[in-house]
């Protein structure tokens, strides 16, 4: 009976501890939203006075001082930080949804973004990131770190011909960086599962944030068989299952049907009938483009083939690849429309 009534107070104690947290984040928020605005009207009336007075350095220290004086404590007022409210008007002024994205997110997280992201397409991409995941500063900086706009870019571009097969496969990306997995260039499969597995949580921020973990060597039963799929996940956004093959070697034809066999399973046994269709992804050390794109041409399986890296990108390379599939599709659009015009 005590432990009956430990538990029944247990659960009702975790109730109102959900109902705090949830409160808390919501007043969080709420304060988050209004030192930023506070930082923007700041921001809004140095630079007025900075272009119509020419304040400098020495009155906007003066300013500093005195708000710091009558105001103590705040480090928001340090005159550095006074520059920083300036920039972060100027530099979003003439975009209101960036300006209005801005308001979602800590004053940290935007510090960063504005400091990191080079372009308005760069800022909006890690300011929606940021505000969809409720992204901490240390996962903002990684993310940033790892060049997620860049990568983004390029694999919506390379899985673009493939989308068509399942919504699903919108939450895939064609490469991933693993740079959390302690691992020899030379490993078995057994050890990159064992790390994801002992990794989680950096995992699914690689993956994304409606990842949730289902299992490891997940077991479909076929007849009188047992089978195991590596990974399986669940992306609650688009509300299906994702199954994830592992191989330490080089993308090969035959991994589409073992994948086929695999959702196959997932659909007829396991997925719940308000769920949409499962998808595949295959991740392997390195792929040959051609031979994916004929190994998924005539296949509707909804899988991609993913490569990982176990350490961080190299923008510069990631810059010349994305400038390389710009130019490739531009020049195959305008071959397909001088076609159409002239007929041949």
């Amino acid at each position: 009976m005590p432990n009956e009534l430990a538990q029944k107070w247990a659960k009702e104690f975790n109730e109102l501890l959900e109902i705090y947290e949830k409160a808390k984040a919501k007043a969080d928020y709420t304060v988050n939203k209004i030192v930023v605005d506070l930082y923007w009207e700041i921001g809004k009336y140095l630079s007025e006075k900075v272009k119509t007075e020419g304040w400098g350095k020495a009155i906007v220290k003066e300013f500093s001082d005195f708000m710091q004086k009558h105001h103590a404590g705040p480090n928001g007022f340090s005159a550095s930080n006074m520059w920083r409210m300036k920039q972060f008007y100027e530099t979003y002024k003439e975009n209101e949804k960036l300006a209005a994205l801005s308001r979602e997110i800590n004053w940290s997280n935007n510090m960063i973004i504005m400091a990191r992201a080079k372009t308005s397409q760069e800022r909006e991409f890690y300011l929606t990131l940021a505000t969809k995941n409720k992204y901490s500063t240390r996962e903002l900086e990684r993310q940033i770190n790892v060049l997620m706009f860049e990568r983004k870019e390029i694999s919506d571009l390379v899985n673009k011909q493939y989308l068509y097969k399942s919504e699903g496969l919108k939450a895939l990306r064609d490469s991933y960086t693993l740079e959390f997995a302690d691992l020899p260039k030379k490993h078995k499969e057994s050890d990159l599962q064992k790390t994801i597995v002992a990794n989680l949580k950096d995992f699914i921020l690689e993956f994304g944030k409606d990842f949730s973990f289902i299992g490891e060597n997940y077991r479909v039963q076929v007849g009188n068989s047992d089978f195991f799929i590596d990974l399986l996940f669940f992306n609650r956004e688009l509300s299906c299952l994702v199954a994830i093959e592992l191989k330490v070697d080089k993308f090969k034809p035959e991994h589409i049907g073992q994948m086929q066999f695999y959702l196959e399973a997932l659909d007829r046994d396991i997925k719940k009938p308000n769920e949409n269709p499962s998808v595949g992804l295959i991740l392997c050390t390195d792929k040959d483009a051609a031979v994916v794109e004929y190994a998924l041409s005539r296949s509707m399986t909804p899988t991609l083939v993913a490569d990982y890296q176990l350490h961080l990108p190299d923008k510069k390379v990631l810059e010349k690849k994305l400038r390389e599939l710009q130019n490739t599709i531009e020049t195959d659009e305008k071959e397909v429309f001088e076609e159409s015009v002239t007929g041949e």
